[in-house]
Order: structure tokens, then sequence, then C-alpha cells
């Protein structure tokens, strides 16, 4: 994964969280139950480990060079890759820090937005990935149980996603208040991170995603007035062709933004069209012109490394990724998203929101 360029050491811990007043739509003889990460400013890295990029068990369970038919099974060791962020170190609480929540796209783990939520957090967020149980490919829970996916098919299947995802965020952010507040939410009550409770600032929160997520991103926005602003990157708002999501028809009154390729924009999907001209809130809709779907996700790093070694074919590679440079592309998304979430949830205007950059040419600006 490419380094954070923030000036703050990462810090890293999980959260097992368990919702007793919901059952798991999927399973639903249990309480809904769900695995976070958390990825914080630290006030120092040093003499702690470098956090695991995925957990053993889901590693062994989901072969994810081979879900995307990069490599033979097994080829490629996904739980001995490290990341940047410190299991376990004090968070840095000198001053409460702005909240961004990250939602993956469908049937996709958590893990595929780590190095977006590094940079963030080298760059001062406090930054929560969720798992969504049994939609998840797989999740793994303290102890090593793992939680596999559950059969999902249709558009009652994809509404039933939707509304679980909104639900699951929600109650993130209540445990978020709990932690805030002192008090250890995590289902096990294993020791936290010194301080990190009080590095929380409940009263600025954002929340981005990909694919299903950025959907997710939208619609729980719509529901709770506690998020401040959204990114959905590159997700439709759409159960099907001829239904969209209540946000799709309602829009939005606060700033979001859409970032998705040349295929995907306001101009040419009816379900971010009818959102955008429903939305009367601050927004931009920015398109990474040579990028594809996955473009989104860690995939932009992983892909090409993976292809030094392993010769994928150009066109399976295209596929993911498409032929944008990968440097490139993950310098400009974080240039992106971090100025959004700088200009909306700390109030420092950002001049690379107003018109396309010189800087950016890969990126442009949908009007």
């Amino acid at each position: 994964m490419p380094e954070p360029t923030g000036r703050q050491p990462v810090g890293s811990t999980e959260l097992h969280l368990v919702d007793h007043d919901r059952r798991d739509p999927w399973v639903v003889d249990r309480p809904r139950e769900l695995m976070v990460s958390v990825w914080y400013p630290a006030r120092s890295a040093s003499g702690y480990p470098r956090q695991p990029y995925m957990p053993p068990g889901v590693a062994r369970s989901v072969d994810l060079s081979g879900s995307f038919g990069l490599a033979r099974a097994g080829e490629v060791d996904w739980a001995a890759i490290r990341t940047d962020a410190a299991w376990a170190a004090p968070a840095d609480n000198r001053s409460s820090r702005p909240i961004v929540v990250y939602s993956p796209g469908l049937q996709i783990s958590r893990t595929l937005g780590t190095s977006t939520a590094v940079e963030l957090a080298s760059r001062g967020y406090v930054v929560i990935t969720v798992d969504h149980t049994h939609e998840a490919p797989a999740v793994e829970f303290p102890n090593g149980r793992i939680e596999l996916q559950e059969p999902m098919s249709g558009v009652e299947g994809l509404k039933k996603a939707v509304d679980t995802r909104v639900r699951d965020t929600r109650f993130v952010l209540d445990q978020l208040a709990v932690l805030e507040g002192g008090r250890n939410p995590d289902a096990e009550g294993r020791r936290l991170p010194k301080g990190l409770g009080r590095a929380l600032d409940l009263d600025r929160i954002e929340m981005y995603g990909h694919s299903g997520g950025g959907a997710t991103a939208a619609e729980t926005m719509r529901m709770d007035s506690r998020i401040d602003a959204g990114i959905n990157m590159d997700g439709t708002l759409q159960y099907s062709s001829s239904e969209f999501l209540p946000v799709a028809q309602e829009g939005l009154d606060r700033p979001f933004m859409l970032m998705g390729k040349a295929s995907q924009t306001h101009l040419n999907k009816l379900s971010w069209q009818s959102f955008w001209g429903k939305s009367t809130g601050w927004k931009r809709d920015l398109s990474l012109e040579r990028g594809s779907h996955f473009s989104y996700t860690d995939a932009q790093s992983f892909v090409p490394a993976l292809d030094e070694h392993l010769d994928i074919p150009a066109e399976t590679r295209e596929q993911y990724i498409g032929t944008v440079d990968p440097e490139r592309s993950t310098a400009a998304q974080r240039a992106y998203i971090t100025a959004f979430f700088d200009q909306h949830l700390r109030g420092r205007p950002q001049p690379l929101l107003d018109a396309p950059s010189p800087s950016y040419p890969e990126v442009s600006f949908v009007r």
C-alpha cells in the first residue's frame, strides 16, 4: 500500500459491536453484530506492532486475489501484508478530531478501504471502516469466529442490504457516542488505545463509501442528520433500472460529492441525474476519466503491485482499475477527498474544489 502523506503517525484498533435491540436480518436467531476498524492520529507509533492488512481468518476464508481473478488460490499471502498503522498505539487527544465513516462496496470487505483510511488518519481524522456482517465475504470476530456471506439476490435482496447498512451505520454512530462518553462499547470489553474516546468529535461527522457503500453514505445522510457531509465513489443510486433509492428521488440539503468515471456521471446515469437535480446543498461531480470501478479501492495499488510479479492479463487489469496511472490516481483521490473533508468538517476553504486543476489532469469536473 502507498505510504500515508500526512504529518501524524497512525494508530489502529477494532471494536466488536452488538446491537441487542435488533435481530440480524440475514441470520434471524441472533442479535446484529458488527466488526469495525478504527484508524486515528497517534501520539507515537514507536514500539507498537504494525496492523495486518487483513485478519488471518478472513484471508483463509476469502482469497482476495482469487476472487479478483488475479492469481491462483493461495498464491498471495494477504494476512502477511502490514499497513502503516500501529496497533493499539495511544491516540493523540490533544484536540478532538472529526470523524469519517467508511462503508465498502456491496459484498466487499472493509479491508479494501484501508489505504484511504490510513491516509486520512495521518491528516488528523478518526476513520471508522465498517464490515456489514453476512453481506461481506467473511468477517472475523474475536477468538477467531468467522461469519460468512449469506445468499442475497434480486431487487428485494438489494433493498434489504441497503436498509441493513443504514441501520448498521446509525448504530455505529450511537456506539461512538458511548466511546466519547468514556465507556467501552466493545462486546468483550477489550482494552482500547489510551485516549481514544477523548479524540472523538461527534459534532463533526462525514461519511464516504465505494459502490454500494457510496449509496449507503447518501441514504444514511438522508436518514440521519448527524452526518454533515458525504462522498459517493462510483456507486449507483438505484435498485433497478426503474426504481431509485429514496435519496436519489429526494436529494440532500448538505454537502455531497460524487466521484465516478467517464461512464458514471450525473450527465449519463439517471439515478445520479435525479440526485443531482434534487439536491440543494453544496455539490460536485468529479470523474476519474481513465479509471474503473475498483480504482476507488486498494485495488488501484495492489493490482499493479501483483502485476509486477504475476503478469496479470491487460484486460483483467483494465477491468478493475482502468488505464489511469496508479500513482497519479491515488494522489488525485487523496487530494480531492481530503480537500472535501477539510472544507466541510474543518471550515477551511479549498480552491481545489472550485475548478479543474493542472496538478490533477486525471480528474474532470462534470458540469
